[in-house]
């Protein structure tokens, strides 16, 4: 075959004359106002992106690995089962596990047993903290290449219920003591960073990015003293395709700049899940359609890890199929789908290109807002941070009762003849339970919510 150009004898069409183009058919319509929308985040969406938008510099990510893995969600509420659940699961396809421990009860090793740790990466969910518990996990990895995530997250847990696990001197000394005793083995990071929440709770993308940034940095400024500070990074994705793989690029960027910053700052590993609050309790098979797309930001974005949501989750316990499917999503897209064959495969896309640079500079600046105003911990004290995420959950709220926000099934082409009373297995609302807190919870909540209450009720 020639090596010839084949496209020398076209002439090259500029950013300027497509708009042109465009102006014209547009029959006197005006162009901003017809085809430019503005996202939540305040960014500015246009009807086509051209290379003289980024004027030749393009983004380097800093990632270019094309490995992530399959992650099977458990709940550890018994050792032993829950051992025997997590074999099967990697028999059937996953090849990483994140487990809930709600206690102290429950014997890390009888739960890891018979599990080959080189090869499976660990990511632990501890709902207390105590000292010994977490020596005894670390103790696991022995002299062996394990990856462990033990996600210890002492922030995050009072942003998340308003109170420390213990009191913050006891909180900060038990995570101290854990980071230094991890020292002598290489594969466990110790800290980690739910960014979930902010995602869940209805912050927008700028919000999940440098909320997560900011409550980073905490770690990073506090563990000066520290060797290392690997951290895990949780983050759930939402239905905006392309925002989405935007969000984490950017993410990417906005972390590489502020650990640059840090010698002891290690490389941010991300893990994934699908978004909580669009999901669905009518028409609830449209829930397989919503994680679909979601892993797939997630993975074009560059995580490191998928941990899918089943389709039923909101309504039913634990279960085979749902667990199975949810699986089987990430299967077909690995496997099937070869989403794991090309390294970075969001470059060279311009739209892309353009969100994933307006998310990191419009993140950036509320990061540095948020130092300015003296850090995460003081904005989430005096509440700053929770009023900014209710004001974004209140916008979306109304956009998805003007229908703008469409979930289908629920707000748009609804089956007036679905039925969901008797099939609740567990409620799919939050149940507000009264206590003494040393600030205000942020709280995650679904779009749907209301909606679907009084659908039950009108059952």
């Amino acid at each position: 075959m020639s090596d010839q150009n084949l496209f020398t004898e076209f002439e090259a069409v500029s950013a300027k004359a497509w708009k042109q183009k465009i102006q014209v058919d547009l029959k006197g319509a005006d162009y901003n106002d017809t085809l430019i929308w503005e996202s939540p985040e305040g960014i500015h969406i246009k009807p086509f992106y051209h290379s003289d938008d980024l004027e030749g510099k393009f983004l380097v990510p800093p990632k270019a690995s094309k490995k992530w893995s399959i992650v099977q969600f458990l709940n550890a509420r018994d050792a032993n089962k829950t051992n025997l659940k997590a074999r099967e699961a990697l028999d059937k396809g996953a090849e990483g596990l994140f487990l809930t421990i709600a206690d102290s009860k429950i014997d890390p090793s009888a739960l890891l047993a018979h599990i080959d740790l080189e090869t499976v990466p660990i990511y632990f969910q501890f709902q207390f903290l105590a000292l010994d518990y977490l020596k005894s996990v670390i103790d696991l990895a022995n002299e062996k290449e394990v990856k462990f995530h033990l996600n210890i997250d002492i922030i995050g847990n009072l942003a998340r219920t308003g109170n420390w696990f213990h009191n913050m001197d006891k909180d900060h000394k038990i995570l101290k003591e854990t980071l230094r005793y991890s020292q002598n083995f290489t594969g466990v990071s110790v800290a980690g960073v739910g960014m979930d929440l902010y995602q869940n709770a209805g912050g927008n993308s700028v919000q999940q990015l440098a909320y997560g940034l900011a409550h980073a940095h905490e770690y990073l400024n506090w563990a000066r003293d520290e060797e290392n500070l690997p951290i895990c990074f949780h983050i759930t994705v939402g239905g905006n395709y392309f925002m989405e793989i935007a969000k984490i690029r950017a993410f990417q960027l906005l972390w590489k700049t502020l650990s640059s910053e840090y010698s002891h700052a290690g490389e941010g590993h991300i893990l994934t899940q699908p978004s909580k609050r669009n999901k669905t309790l009518y028409d609830y098979n449209v829930n397989m359609l919503r994680t679909t797309t979601e892993c797939m930001s997630a993975i074009l974005g560059g995580a490191d890890a998928v941990c899918n949501l089943p389709y039923d989750a909101l309504f039913h316990h634990e279960n085979p199929f749902g667990e199975r499917i949810s699986r089987n999503q990430l299967l077909i897209l690995k496997r099937e789908s070869y989403f794991e064959k090309v390294a970075n495969p969001a470059d060279g896309s311009y739209y892309i290109e353009e969100l994933t640079r307006q998310l990191a500079e419009k993140a950036l600046a509320l990061f540095k807002s948020i130092e300015k105003g003296g850090g995460f911990l003081k904005q989430l004290k005096n509440h700053t941070l929770q009023k900014k995420i209710k004001e974004s959950a209140q916008r979306e709220q109304q956009r998805f009762s003007e229908g703008q926000e469409v979930l289908v099934g629920t707000n748009k082409y609804r089956n007036a003849e679905d039925r969901m009373q008797g099939q609740l297995d567990r409620s799919p609302f939050r149940k507000m339970q009264k206590r003494k807190t040393l600030l205000e919870p942020i709280l995650e909540r679904r779009l749907a919510a209301d909606v679907e209450q009084k659908r039950l009720r009108d059952e």
